[in-house]
Protein backbone atom coordinates (compact mmCIF):
# COMPACT_ATOMS: atom_id res chain seq x y z
CA UNK A 1 0.00 0.00 0.00
CA UNK A 2 1.17 3.55 -0.49
CA UNK A 3 0.93 6.31 1.74
CA UNK A 4 -1.85 7.81 0.70
CA UNK A 5 -3.96 4.87 1.04
CA UNK A 6 -2.47 4.34 4.82
CA UNK A 7 -3.63 8.25 5.40
CA UNK A 8 -7.07 7.74 4.37
CA UNK A 9 -7.47 4.58 6.14
CA UNK A 10 -5.94 6.07 9.29
CA UNK A 11 -8.41 8.38 10.02
CA UNK A 12 -11.38 6.52 9.20
CA UNK A 13 -10.34 3.43 11.60
CA UNK A 14 -10.22 5.99 14.68
CA UNK A 15 -13.73 7.81 13.83
CA UNK A 16 -15.53 4.76 14.27
CA UNK A 17 -14.24 3.90 17.56
CA UNK A 18 -14.87 8.04 18.32
CA UNK A 19 -18.22 7.44 17.16
CA UNK A 20 -19.15 4.14 19.20
CA UNK A 21 -18.44 6.05 22.11
CA UNK A 22 -20.16 8.77 21.94
CA UNK A 23 -23.05 6.39 21.53
CA UNK A 24 -22.20 4.58 24.35
CA UNK A 25 -21.64 8.18 26.84
CA UNK A 26 -25.66 9.13 25.21
CA UNK A 27 -26.88 5.85 26.35
CA UNK A 28 -25.43 5.18 29.79
CA UNK A 29 -26.81 9.03 30.41
CA UNK A 30 -30.84 7.73 29.24
CA UNK A 31 -29.86 4.61 31.69
CA UNK A 32 -29.36 6.86 34.64
CA UNK A 33 -31.59 9.33 34.17
CA UNK A 34 -34.17 6.76 33.80
CA UNK A 35 -32.96 4.54 36.73
CA UNK A 36 -32.97 8.48 39.17
CA UNK A 37 -36.59 8.90 37.71
CA UNK A 38 -37.82 5.32 38.82
CA UNK A 39 -36.02 5.72 42.54
CA UNK A 40 -37.66 9.10 43.54
CA UNK A 41 -40.68 8.78 41.63
CA UNK A 42 -40.86 12.46 40.65
CA UNK A 43 -39.66 13.70 43.81
CA UNK A 44 -36.34 15.73 44.93
CA UNK A 45 -34.42 12.51 46.28
CA UNK A 46 -32.09 14.64 47.58
CA UNK A 47 -34.43 16.48 49.94
CA UNK A 48 -37.30 13.63 49.86
CA UNK A 49 -38.76 13.48 53.48
CA UNK A 50 -39.49 9.50 52.97
CA UNK A 51 -35.63 9.17 52.94
CA UNK A 52 -35.26 8.46 56.73
CA UNK A 53 -31.96 9.42 58.18
CA UNK A 54 -30.37 7.89 60.65
CA UNK A 55 -30.92 10.67 62.91
CA UNK A 56 -34.63 10.32 62.61
CA UNK A 57 -34.54 7.00 63.37
CA UNK A 58 -32.35 7.25 66.50
CA UNK A 59 -35.29 9.84 67.72
CA UNK A 60 -37.95 7.80 66.96
CA UNK A 61 -36.10 4.87 69.03
CA UNK A 62 -36.06 7.48 71.78
CA UNK A 63 -39.59 8.04 71.90
CA UNK A 64 -40.27 4.50 71.81
CA UNK A 65 -37.84 3.91 74.60
CA UNK A 66 -39.81 6.46 76.57
CA UNK A 67 -43.50 5.32 76.13
CA UNK A 68 -42.21 1.56 76.60
CA UNK A 69 -40.56 2.99 80.47
CA UNK A 70 -43.67 4.49 81.02
CA UNK A 71 -45.87 1.17 80.81
CA UNK A 72 -43.53 -0.70 82.57
CA UNK A 73 -43.64 1.90 85.47
CA UNK A 74 -47.85 1.62 84.95
CA UNK A 75 -47.12 -2.21 85.71
CA UNK A 76 -44.72 -1.82 88.64
CA UNK A 77 -46.99 0.89 90.58
CA UNK A 78 -49.75 -1.97 90.07
CA UNK A 79 -47.42 -5.04 91.58
CA UNK A 80 -46.19 -2.89 94.03
CA UNK A 81 -49.74 -2.02 94.94
CA UNK A 82 -51.03 -6.01 95.02
CA UNK A 83 -47.71 -6.92 96.69
CA UNK A 84 -48.15 -4.32 99.79
CA UNK A 85 -51.98 -5.74 100.13
CA UNK A 86 -51.37 -9.60 100.05
CA UNK A 87 -47.52 -9.94 101.51
CA UNK A 88 -48.39 -10.01 105.22
CA UNK A 89 -45.30 -8.36 106.16
CA UNK A 90 -44.68 -6.43 109.21
CA UNK A 91 -44.39 -2.53 109.53
CA UNK A 92 -40.79 -2.88 110.80
CA UNK A 93 -39.94 -5.05 107.07
CA UNK A 94 -42.33 -2.22 104.84
CA UNK A 95 -39.82 0.84 106.67
CA UNK A 96 -36.94 -1.44 105.49
CA UNK A 97 -38.54 -2.14 101.70
CA UNK A 98 -39.37 1.53 101.05
CA UNK A 99 -35.95 2.24 102.29
CA UNK A 100 -34.23 -0.27 100.18
CA UNK A 101 -36.72 1.46 97.10
CA UNK A 102 -35.16 4.65 97.51
CA UNK A 103 -31.36 3.49 97.98
CA UNK A 104 -31.76 2.00 94.58
CA UNK A 105 -33.59 4.81 92.63
CA UNK A 106 -36.78 3.40 91.92
CA UNK A 107 -38.82 5.45 94.45
CA UNK A 108 -39.15 9.20 93.97
CA UNK A 109 -36.88 11.02 96.41
CA UNK A 110 -37.59 15.22 97.87
CA UNK A 111 -34.94 17.10 99.26
CA UNK A 112 -32.72 19.98 98.85
CA UNK A 113 -30.08 19.35 96.10
CA UNK A 114 -28.72 21.39 92.92
CA UNK A 115 -28.76 21.24 89.29
CA UNK A 116 -25.45 21.30 87.15
CA UNK A 117 -25.73 22.48 83.58
CA UNK A 118 -23.47 21.80 80.75
CA UNK A 119 -23.35 22.64 77.80
CA UNK A 120 -21.19 23.32 74.30
CA UNK A 121 -19.13 26.57 73.72
CA UNK A 122 -21.18 28.88 71.45
CA UNK A 123 -20.40 28.67 67.51
CA UNK A 124 -17.61 29.72 66.17
CA UNK A 125 -15.91 30.13 69.27
CA UNK A 126 -11.96 31.65 69.82
CA UNK A 127 -9.61 32.01 72.50
CA UNK A 128 -10.70 34.22 75.24
CA UNK A 129 -7.62 34.80 77.10
CA UNK A 130 -3.88 35.21 75.74
CA UNK A 131 -1.35 32.46 75.74
CA UNK A 132 -3.88 30.46 75.00
CA UNK A 133 -4.18 28.16 71.34
CA UNK A 134 -6.92 28.27 68.88
CA UNK A 135 -9.59 25.49 69.86
CA UNK A 136 -9.81 22.30 68.41
CA UNK A 137 -13.03 21.15 67.65
CA UNK A 138 -12.89 18.67 70.63
CA UNK A 139 -12.50 21.64 72.75
CA UNK A 140 -15.44 23.09 71.99
CA UNK A 141 -18.01 20.05 73.15
CA UNK A 142 -19.03 17.96 76.15
CA UNK A 143 -17.56 14.54 76.43
CA UNK A 144 -18.69 12.04 78.14
CA UNK A 145 -15.73 12.19 80.71
CA UNK A 146 -17.31 15.58 81.18
CA UNK A 147 -20.65 14.37 82.49
CA UNK A 148 -19.49 11.32 83.95
CA UNK A 149 -16.74 13.73 86.51
CA UNK A 150 -19.71 15.45 87.58
CA UNK A 151 -22.20 12.27 88.73
CA UNK A 152 -19.22 10.86 90.45
CA UNK A 153 -18.29 14.65 92.19
CA UNK A 154 -21.91 14.51 93.44
CA UNK A 155 -22.19 10.88 94.72
CA UNK A 156 -18.68 12.08 96.66
CA UNK A 157 -20.29 14.84 97.83
CA UNK A 158 -22.88 12.76 99.56
CA UNK A 159 -26.39 12.76 97.03
CA UNK A 160 -28.79 10.70 97.99
CA UNK A 161 -30.26 10.68 94.41
CA UNK A 162 -28.90 11.80 91.25
CA UNK A 163 -31.10 12.86 87.76
CA UNK A 164 -29.28 12.90 84.26
CA UNK A 165 -31.93 15.05 82.00
CA UNK A 166 -35.00 13.23 83.26
CA UNK A 167 -34.03 9.96 84.33
CA UNK A 168 -32.92 8.66 87.42
CA UNK A 169 -30.16 6.61 88.10
CA UNK A 170 -29.58 3.02 89.53
CA UNK A 171 -26.53 0.75 89.92
CA UNK A 172 -26.38 -0.32 86.35
CA UNK A 173 -26.96 3.26 84.73
CA UNK A 174 -24.01 4.20 82.60
CA UNK A 175 -23.73 7.84 81.62
CA UNK A 176 -22.46 7.44 77.21
CA UNK A 177 -21.51 9.72 74.55
CA UNK A 178 -21.71 9.02 70.57
CA UNK A 179 -20.20 12.25 68.96
CA UNK A 180 -22.04 15.30 70.23
CA UNK A 181 -25.19 12.93 72.01
CA UNK A 182 -26.01 11.23 75.11
CA UNK A 183 -26.92 8.07 75.26
CA UNK A 184 -28.89 6.91 79.12
CA UNK A 185 -30.92 3.97 79.46
CA UNK A 186 -31.97 3.43 75.48
CA UNK A 187 -32.65 7.12 75.18
CA UNK A 188 -30.49 9.63 73.38
CA UNK A 189 -29.93 13.58 74.22
CA UNK A 190 -28.57 16.73 72.96
CA UNK A 191 -26.71 19.13 74.94
CA UNK A 192 -27.64 21.33 77.57
CA UNK A 193 -26.93 18.39 79.70
CA UNK A 194 -28.23 18.95 83.00
CA UNK A 195 -27.56 16.46 85.99
CA UNK A 196 -29.53 16.98 89.22
CA UNK A 197 -28.50 15.67 92.79
CA UNK A 198 -30.89 15.40 96.15
CA UNK A 199 -28.23 16.24 98.83
CA UNK A 200 -26.78 19.13 100.70
CA UNK A 201 -25.97 21.65 98.38
CA UNK A 202 -23.03 23.02 100.22
CA UNK A 203 -21.09 19.51 100.40
CA UNK A 204 -22.28 18.91 97.04
CA UNK A 205 -20.20 22.52 95.55
CA UNK A 206 -17.68 21.61 97.59
CA UNK A 207 -17.19 18.04 95.93
CA UNK A 208 -17.58 19.72 92.49
CA UNK A 209 -15.16 22.13 93.29
CA UNK A 210 -12.48 19.41 94.36
CA UNK A 211 -12.88 17.16 91.63
CA UNK A 212 -9.42 17.26 89.40
CA UNK A 213 -11.33 16.66 86.38
CA UNK A 214 -13.62 19.13 87.07
CA UNK A 215 -11.12 21.70 87.15
CA UNK A 216 -9.44 20.82 84.41
CA UNK A 217 -13.16 21.60 82.66
CA UNK A 218 -13.37 24.95 84.40
CA UNK A 219 -9.93 25.77 82.20
CA UNK A 220 -11.70 25.06 79.47
CA UNK A 221 -14.87 27.17 80.45
CA UNK A 222 -12.14 30.12 80.80
CA UNK A 223 -10.91 29.80 77.83
CA UNK A 224 -13.30 28.73 75.07
CA UNK A 225 -16.43 29.21 76.51
CA UNK A 226 -18.35 25.89 77.58
CA UNK A 227 -21.10 26.33 79.43
CA UNK A 228 -20.89 25.74 83.48
CA UNK A 229 -23.49 26.56 85.75
CA UNK A 230 -25.04 25.56 89.19
CA UNK A 231 -28.19 26.16 90.69
CA UNK A 232 -29.59 25.46 94.13
CA UNK A 233 -32.72 24.45 94.91
CA UNK A 234 -34.42 24.88 98.12
CA UNK A 235 -36.43 21.82 97.41
CA UNK A 236 -36.79 19.47 94.48
CA UNK A 237 -38.14 16.02 93.83
CA UNK A 238 -36.33 13.17 91.87
CA UNK A 239 -38.65 10.74 90.28
CA UNK A 240 -38.19 7.02 90.62
CA UNK A 241 -36.49 4.68 87.55
CA UNK A 242 -38.99 3.30 85.79
CA UNK A 243 -37.59 1.18 83.35
CA UNK A 244 -36.49 -2.55 83.72
CA UNK A 245 -34.14 -3.03 86.61
CA UNK A 246 -33.34 -6.88 85.29
CA UNK A 247 -29.08 -7.14 84.20
CA UNK A 248 -27.76 -7.97 80.85
CA UNK A 249 -24.97 -9.55 79.90
CA UNK A 250 -23.41 -11.28 77.01
CA UNK A 251 -23.83 -14.69 76.12
CA UNK A 252 -21.22 -16.73 74.04
CA UNK A 253 -22.53 -18.35 71.14
CA UNK A 254 -22.58 -22.56 71.06
CA UNK A 255 -21.50 -22.76 67.42
CA UNK A 256 -18.05 -20.56 69.26
CA UNK A 257 -18.22 -22.59 72.19
CA UNK A 258 -17.69 -25.81 69.73
CA UNK A 259 -15.66 -24.40 67.56
CA UNK A 260 -13.15 -23.28 70.21
CA UNK A 261 -13.20 -26.99 71.82
CA UNK A 262 -10.29 -28.62 70.81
Amino acid sequence: MSNSDDSSAGPRRRARPVRLLTAAVFALAGLIFVTSFNTSKGTNIRTDASLLKLSDLIHERSQNNALLEQSTAAVRDRVDTLAERDDGSTKAEDAKLAALRIASGTEALSGKGLTVTLNDAPPNAAARIPNVPEPQPNDLVIHQQDLQAVVNALWQGGAQGIQVMDQRLIATSAVRCVGNTLILQGRVYSPPYKVTAVGDPAALRKALAASPALQNYQQYVTAYGLGWKVDEHKELTLPGYSGTVDLHYAKPLESASASSTP
